[in-house]
């Protein structure tokens, strides 16, 4: 497996937030007026897709720009605190020594991104391209191969849900599951998968 460029995923990726998301999930729920969640007994949740845990708190579509809207700011006041996986970093640094091009495609803030990863690993990342919607990603794939004169089969995407693996998909590249992210592995092997992650570690694989 060997790839000129690896796109990332943020959250549930690079960066261990979901702790961080569950802690602030009802406060955003009771501020749009969806379903709060048992935080103690949330272990299902993982196996829920983006629209299943929609329906699950009874969240329109509409409202989900303005609870991810809630969510980025409330990252941005704790984002200092929200680490990164262990390993990660290493990986990253091993990737870019290797001379793999990284970038990265993620729905939270470039600032969010930014701040979690720390001005020397943001240093390594070529491209960001932050803010979208979960269901709008597959378009910033494709600016990413286009800025980086990358083809699709040159590139994987490496992320943690099904919204990533579809938008992964539409841009022609392959996508590389993580099993240490929001969605359990065996929700994401409904999706086409290029390979699995099993550690951060795995991720040197992405130079061979």
């Amino acid at each position: 497996m060997t790839y000129r460029l690896a796109i990332f995923d943020f959250d549930g990726t690079l960066a261990d937030s979901f702790p961080f998301f569950l802690s602030v999930f009802n406060t955003i729920a009771d501020r749009h007026g969806f379903k709060r969640i048992d935080i103690a007994n949330s272990a299902h949740l993982r196996h829920l897709g983006t629209r299943q845990m929609m329906d699950h708190v009874g969240m329109p579509a509409w409202k989900l720009p303005l609870a991810s809207r809630s969510f980025i700011a409330m990252m941005k006041d704790g984002a200092d605190g929200i680490p990164l996986f262990d390993g990660i970093a290493d990986a990253l640094r091993h990737l870019h020594g290797k001379g793999v091009r990284l970038a990265v495609v993620s729905s939270n803030s470039e600032h969010n991104v930014r701040t979690v990863l720390g001005p020397e690993l943001a240093g390594l990342v070529e491209r960001f391209e932050c803010g979208m919607s979960v269901f709008g990603k597959a378009s910033r794939i494709r600016a990413v191969l286009k800025d980086c004169g990358i083809a699709a089969t040159d590139a994987i995407y490496v992320g943690d849900q099904g919204t990533d693996a579809d938008a992964a998909e539409k841009a022609g590249v392959g996508f590389g599951a993580v099993h240490w992210g929001y969605a359990a592995i065996e929700a994401l092997r409904g999706h086409a998968c290029v390979t699995e992650f099993a550690a951060p570690a795995d991720l040197h694989r992405i130079a061979l």
